[in-house]
């Protein structure tokens, strides 16, 4: 059967929402993750930057989608050093101009997903397999459109996003960083989870649990 559920701008400002909680939720650990194979201030960065996209979503109320997305975006490029400033303006970014009405259903979902992941790689000139963060979102851009085509509601396809994007991060620990700051240690940056990858995957399990509260609460 299949599921006609459909996603809100309610749950687009929950995802950002939960985006916040979850990066100074794990702000130390991200911390400490970069501090190995970066500069260690990735979690210092999406911590203060998220912060400030509910902030700017607080004081402008978007509403749509698309207007989320876009606010996120412009918000963590002016507030997020590094490269995941660019990096992540550019997957919000990519994601708003996929969306073509004020509701998703699962293969819109999917289509943001897959859209975030092309910004990312268009931008960072990154593949799978380099240890970064789209060792994360490429797994959830597939498991995603995998659930999509099957029928199953934006709730589920998230979810299945959620986990791929977890077991993707995982899944840097023995890689061997050929791109951005962890690459310069060579063989030494195996053994460490990338954190960009690992922040990507609590990013991916925020929207996913913001769609199961939307749909729950539905």
């Amino acid at each position: 059967m299949t599921s006609v559920e459909t996603l809100n701008t309610e749950w687009a400002l929950a995802w950002m929402k939960g985006c916040a909680e979850q990066a100074h939720e794990h702000r130390e650990e991200l911390i400490e993750l970069d501090r190995v194979i970066g500069d260690s201030d990735h979690g210092e960065n999406v911590d203060r930057g998220f912060r400030a996209v509910v902030e700017k979503l607080e004081a402008d109320a978007p509403a749509s989608i698309v207007d989320v997305l876009k606010l996120t975006a412009k918000t963590l490029m002016s507030t997020v050093g590094g490269a995941s400033g660019p990096l992540l303006g550019t997957a919000f970014l990519r994601a708003a101009k996929s969306v073509g009405s004020d509701e998703l259903d699962s293969a819109g979902v999917a289509a943001l997903i897959e859209a975030a992941l092309e910004g990312i790689t268009t931008r960072g000139k990154a593949q799978e397999g380099e240890k970064t963060m789209v060792d994360a979102w490429a797994p959830a851009a597939r498991a995603a459109r995998e659930q999509a085509d099957a029928g199953a509601g934006a709730a589920d396809v998230l979810r299945a996003a959620a986990d791929a994007a977890a077991e993707g991060a995982e899944a840097t620990i023995p890689l061997v960083a050929t791109k951005g700051r962890a690459s310069y240690l060579g063989e030494r940056s195996a053994g460490h989870k990338d954190p960009g990858a690992a922040s990507t995957a609590l990013f991916i399990a925020a929207a996913a649990a913001a769609a199961a509260a939307a749909v729950k609460e539905g």
